[in-house]
C-alpha cells in the first residue's frame, strides 16, 4: 500500500478506497461470524480493526497521523467497522432462508419444520428462555433473525419460469400507455378521454382506477371499477407496515379479480399514477414484490387463457392532470374515506 501511494504515478483516492474494500477488508473480516455475535467479547477485535481502518484512512487521504479519526473516515467515505459488521452479519443470517427445509441448520433454529414423529429436541425453540440466554453464537442470532423475517420471493416460482412467463406466451395481450412528459398534458388527457369513449361502446370492457398513498404510517388503497359508464364497485383498504407499491399492486390484484369474474369480459383497462408498480408485475428478475406480482400473473394467465382476444391495458394518469375519472380516486384518498 505504501509503495502504491508513494510511486511517481500514484493511484487516486477512489482507487485507494476501492483497493481497500475489495482486497484488504474481506481478508481482515474473514470468518468474523466466529467472534462477532450477541454477548460476545469483541472489544479487542474491534479495536484492532479500528486501528487498521485508521491507517487506511490516513493512507487514502495522505493526512497527518494526528488527524481526528472520525473526520478522516468521513472524508474517505469509510463506514464504521462495527456498523459494517452488523450489516454483513444480518445478511449472512438471512442465508438460512435459502437452505432446504431438511437442512441441519433449519432443524436447529426452526423446530416447526420438523414433523411430530421426527421432533428435534436439540432445537433452539425447544429451550426455555433461561436456557436460550446462556447460549452464545452466530446460530442464536440467526434464529432470532429467522423469526423476524419472512420470504418475499422465490427464484423457482412457477409464474416466472421460462415456460410460463406472460411476456413469452401472451406478449400481445397487454400494453402500457405512458404519459409523455415532452408533450402537453392536454394531449394525454385527450387520449384518456378517447379511451373512455371507445370503451363505452363495448359492454365487455371494464375500467379500473387505482391509487395508494401513505399518511401517518397508514397506507390507503383505493379502487374504483367502472363498466358501462357507471361505477360498479368501490373498494378501500387501510393497511400498516407496507409500502405504497405493495398497496398499489394489491389494489390492481383486487381489480383484476373483480373484473375477470364478470360475464363476457374481454378487455380490462387499469388506470394508475404509479406505472412503475404495474411494470413490477412483468419483471423477470427477483424483487421484493414477487409475491404480489406472482398472484397477479396467475390471474392474468386465467384471464388470457379464457379467450384468445382478452387483453389488459395499463394507462398512466399522473395526479397533476386532474382528469375527471381519476380525480375521484384522489379526492377520496385525500379525505381518507
Amino acid at each position: 500500500m505504501k509503495f502504491l501511494g508513494n510511486s511517481n504515478c500514484s493511484i487516486n483516492l477512489f482507487q485507494k478506497r476501492l483497493l481497500y474494500r475489495t482486497c484488504i477488508l474481506p481478508i481482515a473480516l474473514y470468518r468474523f461470524q466466529l467472534w462477532f455475535y450477541n454477548q460476545a467479547p469483541m472489544m479487542y477485535h474491534l479495536k484492532t480493526l479500528e486501528k487498521i481502518q485508521r491507517r487506511v484512512a490516513i493512507w487514502i487521504l495522505g493526512a497527518f497521523k494526528t488527524s481526528p479519526l472520525y473526520s478522516i473516515k468521513a472524508i474517505a467515505r469509510l463506514v464504521s467497522i462495527k456498523l459494517y459488521l452488523q450489516k454483513l452479519g444480518e445478511r449472512s443470517q438471512l442465508q438460512a432462508h435459502k437452505l432446504p427445509p431438511n437442512h441441519l441448520v433449519c432443524s436447529l433454529i426452526y423446530s416447526q419444520l420438523s414433523t411430530p414423529s421426527t421432533h428435534n429436541f436439540i432445537s433452539l425453540n425447544s429451550l426455555i428462555y433461561w436456557q436460550r440466554s446462556l447460549i452464545k453464537g452466530h446460530l442464536v442470532n440467526m434464529a432470532n433473525r429467522f423469526n423476524k423475517s419472512f420470504p418475499s420471493f422465490s427464484p423457482l416460482h412457477s409464474e416466472i419460469s421460462p415456460r410460463c412467463r406472460i411476456i413469452n406466451n401472451f406478449s400481445n395481450h397487454f400494453s402500457f400507455n405512458i404519459c409523455n412528459k415532452e408533450k402537453d398534458n392536454k394531449y394525454h388527457t385527450h387520449q384518456l378521454d378517447e379511451m373512455v369513449l371507445e370503451s363505452l361502446s363495448f359492454s365487455s370492457t371494464t375500467i379500473i382506477a387505482s391509487d395508494a398513498n401513505i399518511k401517518n404510517n397508514v397506507v390507503t388503497s383505493i379502487l374504483y371499477t367502472h363498466m358501462n359508464n357507471r361505477l360498479i364497485i368501490k373498494t378501500i383498504h387501510y393497511v400498516v407496515h407496507i409500502t405504497s407499491t405493495e398497496a398499489e399492486l394489491f389494489a390492481i390484484k383486487c381489480g383484476i379479480n373483480q373484473a375477470s369474474n364478470f360475464d363476457n369480459m374481454s378487455k380490462i383497462i387499469v388506470i394508475t399514477n404509479s406505472i412503475h408498480a404495474a411494470r413490477k408485475i412483468f419483471e423477470l428478475l427477483v424483487h421484493s414484490y414477487q409475491i404480489q406480482s406472482a398472484a397477479i400473473l396467475s390471474n392474468f394467465h386465467s384471464f388470457f387463457k379464457h379467450h384468445e382476444n382478452n387483453s389488459i391495458e395499463f394507462w398512466e394518469c399522473p395526479s397533476h392532470l386532474k382528469w375527471h375519472l381519476y380525480n375521484e380516486v384522489n379526492v377520496m384518498e385525500c379525505f381518507g374515506h
